[in-house]
């Protein structure tokens, strides 16, 4: 059995890569010691966060020269989003902080015309197809991008705002800007190939990322929408109601979640409707169990107060932590979050009810108002370090009567970071209409817990109606 040593940057999830490499039948373990990174046949540098942080984290370790050297022996390299920009001279992210300098680059921040950071997924396209990465749609989460490709590297080229770098092939060395092992079928088979060594020219596989490519030139520029279906969990089950009242039991959240990844959903979302009101800890083990089920991107929310809570989870299995009423109470926490894992990785929650004229910002569960205004709430969540709305009206949840879209175009109007619309999806066009207000995203439950309409439905509706979709 293969052995693959995940070097432990102290600022990545590593629990969904572990999963990956368990599935595919290969031994993984997180390290930190330098010689057994020299010792190592497979090295994985995974990262998430800020540049300064990692590199400061690779120095305390004394990792770089065991780096450097197995780079420079050919040990088979897998460097993933932060893990790949590590590998590069330097970050505008962090001006006067030198990377490793094993990949001669500078990555320099995504556009102002678009949102960032970039979560989602995207297409990427490989300079030729020789290497081994096919054409495909990828997951991502990040500010800061390569724009040119080095001398003696085989490119792989993604669109969002402008077209940069997602991937760099030489030799044994892979790096990626997206995530793998969130990348569902069309990553884990990469990350098959890369342990095997074998480029996708000399498999059965046709270059192709399936039927519903888009040509470059009919790609939005800020890559494909996405469609999220929530878990709101309680006691370990999923449950429905309205308002989190008059709750149904919807089923087994592992279970589901595997069932939506296989429909199309592109992310999961779990919310522990008891944690905040009851004061309990989010459940891990439920996180655990969805983790080990499925290979997409997975938001947990809910009873999350501390930077120990989120790194809890995010240890457990959560690729994005949630928070709402310890944010409203905590104004520091946000930043603090942010400081320690990224922007990229912190959803604010915001459940909105309307008030005259404006919407009202309501925590512990919606059963008491903040007394902030949910759009000025959202504005002052950016600047301080969220890097996603997760918007919730508190009007329309669990009613299916829509998309409160007057809410969802005067958030979106006010802020430069995606946000995802949630609250009343009852069919498939009030999912259009709500990416028409702005949502970069949408999310539902009982409109597929109840079996009405599978992801794919919705995403076949989107496609038809011109709105750029992972299919």
């Amino acid at each position: 059995m293969k052995s693959v040593a995940v070097v432990d940057t102290g600022v990545a999830n590593v629990a969904s890569l572990l999963s990956a490499f368990s599935q595919l039948g290969v031994s993984a373990k997180l390290v930190s010691d330098p010689a057994e990174i020299a010792e190592a046949s497979y090295i994985v540098l995974p990262g998430v966060g800020d540049f300064e942080a990692g590199i400061r984290r690779v120095h305390e370790l004394k990792l770089e020269t065991s780096l450097r050297d197995s780079f420079d022996r050919g040990v088979p390299m897998l460097a993933i989003c932060l893990g790949m920009q590590m590998l590069f001279s330097e970050s505008e992210e962090a001006p006067g902080v030198p990377g490793l300098d094993i990949i001669n680059g500078k990555c320099r921040r995504l556009p102002d015309d678009v949102r960032v950071p970039q979560l989602g997924w995207n297409l990427v396209e490989p300079a030729n197809s020789t290497g081994l990465i096919l054409p495909g749609y990828a997951a991502f989460a990040n500010s800061y991008v390569l724009t040119d490709c080095p001398q003696g590297w085989r490119p792989s080229w993604t669109r969002y705002g402008m077209r940069y770098v997602s991937a760099l092939e030489r030799g044994k060395t892979l790096a990626c800007q997206f995530h793998p092992e969130l990348s569902g079928a069309y990553g884990m088979e990469l990350i098959s190939r890369w342990l095997a060594g074998r480029p996708a020219s000399s498999t059965n596989e046709i270059c192709n990322p399936g039927p519903g490519r888009q040509p470059e030139s009919s790609m939005t520029n800020e890559g494909f929408h996405r469609i999220i279906p929530c878990l709101d969990v309680r006691d370990g089950r999923v449950v429905k109601g309205i308002r989190f009242q008059n709750l149904r039991d919807a089923g087994d959240p592992a279970e589901l979640a595997a069932r939506y990844e296989a429909q199309g959903a592109d992310e999961i979302v779990v919310l522990d409707i008891a944690a905040a009101p009851r004061g309990l800890e989010t459940r891990l083990d439920t996180v655990r169990r969805i983790r080990e089920k499925i290979h997409i991107p997975l938001t947990v929310g809910g009873g999350v107060r501390t930077v120990e809570d989120a790194h809890r989870l995010l240890k457990a299995g959560a690729d994005r932590i949630s928070v709402n009423t310890a944010a409203v109470n905590d104004p520091t926490l946000l930043r603090r979050l942010a400081d320690a894992f990224g922007s990229q990785c912190i959803t604010l929650a915001i459940d909105a009810r309307r008030s005259g004229e404006s919407w009202e910002v309501l925590i512990v569960g919606g059963r008491e108002s903040a007394g902030l205004n949910a759009v000025e709430w959202a504005r002052e969540a950016e600047e301080t370090g969220a890097g996603e709305i997760l918007l919730t009206s508190w009007d329309r949840d669990g009613t299916r009567s829509g998309a409160d879209i007057e809410l969802i175009s005067a958030v979106t109007e006010s802020v430069h970071i995606p946000v995802i619309a949630s609250g009343g999806i009852g069919s498939v066009e009030d999912t259009a209409k709500a990416i028409k207000a702005g949502a970069a995203a949408v999310l539902a439950a009982s409109i597929f817990h109840d079996g009405d309409r599978v992801v794919k439905d919705l995403k076949n509706h989107l496609k038809e109606s011109g709105i750029a979709v992972r299919i």
